[in-house]
């Protein structure tokens, strides 16, 4: 299956790029402010895992209202107006950290995750149909390995400029005075600052460029044949299964990455520091899968290559569970490979034929990424009760339901029809 000629559009696509990048770095970085802010406001790691928990929360909140925002204003306006919620959200950072408030902290991740939410529900099916219909899972699938590249970089860079100094332990902090103890929290808030002033003028910048730029006026195509004049989004048993294909896709990639450290330390007998290390061979594995499966999908049905990779990924995470030594390391790391073209696949399926309610249903798949807060809670109580390795039959079960999404569920239907 391959692009019928040119796509015209291969300009806008290019530019289009920048928002996937941003948008991932912006989600990495939490990866770091979380041992961060632990350290600044001496909190234990329930009250720490709030910052995931707001961010995320913020996906189901805000996608549907999104997408009628969307539907509403059109795709370029709502890039324009996501990309200046997000900087509002990076702004907050400042006095955030100069108040020393956490609950202003979490409001900052909320606002960022807001405007992020509505860059993704404009920015996704714009994507799509950017060109033929048959290839919206091939573009959307390599605009999103520079949403990889994104978290690839982030840990990095934060770790930098975020992190230049060590967070201090626990007992480290119990060691200080309530002076010096002072002194050290209002350096390690001040560190947060600057680099959320720069991503905020970044924002604003991109912001401003996007409202300048006479991208393509596409408007969502009429809806497919079948549909009835009264019809919804609500209404399409791929988009509806699709829902549930993107809650268990993050809530598998986000359980998985969350406990890849205790894991890897345990199973190859690391210090937590090198453990930390092997982490990026998992999102890594991710950016160059969609690079690759970008071009896959232009050869072969995209519902295959999805039941494919899924079936690969809960082989990989089987083997996880019932091997032992170190190398059942890379089973685990490789499973990041898989994950590559899952959510733009399952994205782009789930709303083909949607027509005019495109939007609606791009709001709805976008809340389902608070799979992200939810499953990685329910994988920790399996990993109390049963054990870290055993708990990863969590996303096993994840994945065999990608796998029949990809094989039968994400062919177009109507409920009742």
């Amino acid at each position: 299956m391959t692009e019928p000629s040119k796509n015209p559009h291969l300009g806008a696509l290019s530019i289009l790029t920048s928002l996937f990048f941003i948008w991932g770095f912006l989600t990495c970085l939490n990866d770091i402010l979380i041992p961060h802010l632990k350290a600044v406001f001496t909190l234990n790691y329930a009250q720490a895992m709030l910052i995931q928990f707001c961010f995320f929360a913020a996906y189901f909140v805000v996608s549907v209202p999104s997408g009628a925002v969307v539907e509403k204003i059109g795709y370029q306006n709502g890039i324009v107006t996501g990309l200046a919620i997000a900087g509002c959200g990076c702004l907050l950072f400042y006095p955030s950290a100069a108040l020393r408030s956490y609950p202003l902290f979490l409001s900052a991740f909320f606002v960022l995750a807001a405007g992020i939410t509505l860059l993704q529900v404009a920015a996704n099916p714009y994507v799509t149909l950017l060109g033929a219909p048959e290839s919206a899972s091939s573009r959307l699938t390599l605009t999103q390995a520079f949403n990889a590249l994104g978290t690839t970089v982030a840990p990095y860079l934060g770790a930098t400029f975020i992190l230049a100094t060590a967070v201090k332990s626990a007992d480290d902090l119990r060691l200080l005075n309530s002076g010096q103890l002072a002194d050290y929290q209002a350096a390690e808030a001040a560190a947060v600052q600057m680099p959320y002033l720069l991503l905020a003028a970044v924002l604003f910048a991109l912001a401003l460029l996007f409202a300048l730029l006479k991208l393509p006026k596409i408007a969502a195509p009429t809806a497919n044949g079948t549909a009835k004049a009264d019809q919804n989004a609500w209404q399409y048993r791929h988009l509806l299964l699709g829902v549930v294909g993107i809650f268990v896709y993050v809530g598998a990639e986000v359980s998985i990455g969350s406990f890849l450290v205790s894991f890897i330390s345990q199973t190859a007998a690391l210090a937590e520091q090198d453990a930390a290390k092997y982490v990026s061979f998992y999102w890594g594995g991710a950016m160059v899968g969609r690079f690759v499966g970008a071009w896959a999908m232009q050869q072969f049905k995209p519902g295959k290559v999805l039941a494919t990779h899924a079936c690969v990924a809960a082989l990989l995470v089987c083997v996880t569970i019932v091997g032992e030594g170190a190398w059942v390391m890379w089973t685990i790391l490789a499973v990041g490979l898989c994950n590559s073209i899952m959510f733009p696949t399952i994205f782009s399926l789930a709303l083909n034929g949607l027509g005019e309610h495109t939007g609606q249903g791009s709001g709805l798949l976008c809340a389902a990424i608070v799979g992200g807060a939810l499953l990685p809670v329910l994988q920790g109580v399996l990993a109390d009760h049963l054990g870290l390795q055993t708990a990863f039959v969590l996303p096993v079960l994840c994945y065999l339901y990608i796998a029949y999404y990809g094989w039968l569920g994400s062919r177009f239907k109507l409920l009742g029809a």
